[in-house]
């Protein structure tokens, strides 16, 4: 019986042991076993995440960007990147798009400005016609006060039109078509437009370039236009990079009616509940109005865009996409 026993226990302890061995050996070895399961691809963790595709070249405003040079593809690489994983903001800037890019487009066609200039406006703002950066720069196209008087805004503390959206995007026009006088290349104006055209055209004639792209300037401008380029690449097909949107989910243009005013406006709020709609309304739709008056001593005429009911309450069934490819439905 006693023998038995210490049988009985010898056998249980082996048993032990060999569990124990069972359970450690995989932490022991790691990487070091192989099995189907591990050598296949399927992630271990609840999402993947792969790197977006990086095209060969880009065309931007007629100008073609070759993208199999080294530094030119991974520069892309790094912004197509943020785009594709800055998720939100992305997403937010499709949505955005379908109710500013009718807007941007037609300024952009009237001024003779080329079309892919709309994107500069994206990385610009993100399309948010509130945006301020905590320079100063204001509005879709980012103007600093004294550069938006510059090229034709009203700037001051109770009118700002940095914040009109039309009118801002015509003062844009202007500096792009100065400055493509002076380089009569289309990227160097979009760097221009970041670094300004004085250090542009110092640097293109220290490092005897001819080419914006080319140009050893610091990580913000040297970023700025490949993010251009990667917004031009996003926005053009964002199913390829992900986005998956419904016209639902789009923002549509809000309809408006337009009432021309030579006067100024004593009280905003009553002036706005004599139209039907709040304040907060009054102003989204204008929001270059500062204050709670519009103070108009000079007899200026401005026009106040009205939303009307029908447009504030809008079916988002029935959004219809500016650009097909931005949806999936």
């Amino acid at each position: 019986m006693q023998m038995k026993k210490r049988e009985t226990l010898h056998y249980l302890l082996i048993a032990g042991i060999a569990l124990c061995v069972g359970m450690t050996l995989p932490f022991l070895t790691g990487s070091c076993l192989l099995d189907t399961e591990k050598t296949s691809a399927k992630a271990e963790v609840p999402s993947c995440v792969a790197p977006p595709p990086i095209p060969d070249q880009i065309g931007f405003a007629g100008q073609i960007i070759d993208l199999k040079r080294y530094d030119h593809r991974e520069r892309m690489d790094r912004e197509l990147m943020t785009f594709t994983f800055m998720h939100s903001t992305t997403m937010l800037s499709i949505k955005r798009a379908n109710r500013y890019f009718p807007i941007i487009e037609s300024i952009l066609k009237e001024q003779g400005v080329p079309d892919d200039f709309k994107y500069l406006a994206v990385i610009e703002s993100s399309l948010n016609t509130l945006a301020k950066s905590p320079a100063g720069a204001a509005g879709l196209w980012q103007f600093m006060q004294g550069t938006g008087r510059e090229f034709g805004l009203e700037v001051n503390a109770n009118i700002d039109e940095r914040y009109h959206v039309e009118k801002e995007t015509v003062a844009a026009c202007k500096y792009l078509k100065q400055a493509y006088e002076k380089y009569g290349n289309w990227l160097c104006v979009a760097a221009s437009y970041n670094a300004g055209q004085g250090r542009i055209s110092s640097e293109m004639k220290k490092q005897q370039a001819t080419q914006a792209a080319d140009l050893w300037l610091v990580e913000e401008t040297s970023r700025y236009m490949f993010r251009l380029l990667a917004a031009k690449a996003v926005l053009s097909q964002p199913q390829r990079y992900g986005f998956l949107l419904k016209r639902e989910q789009l923002y549509p243009p809000i309809p408006y009616k337009e009432l021309t005013v030579t006067a100024g406006i004593e009280d905003l709020a009553d002036f706005a509940r004599e139209q039907g709609i709040s304040f907060a309304q009054l102003k989204d739709a204008n929001p270059w109005l500062r204050g709670y008056s519009l103070q108009n001593r000079s007899g200026r005429t401005y026009v106040l865009k009205i939303p009307t009911q029908e447009g504030m309450h809008y079916d988002p069934e029935k959004t219809v996409p500016y650009n097909r490819k931005w949806v999936i439905d």
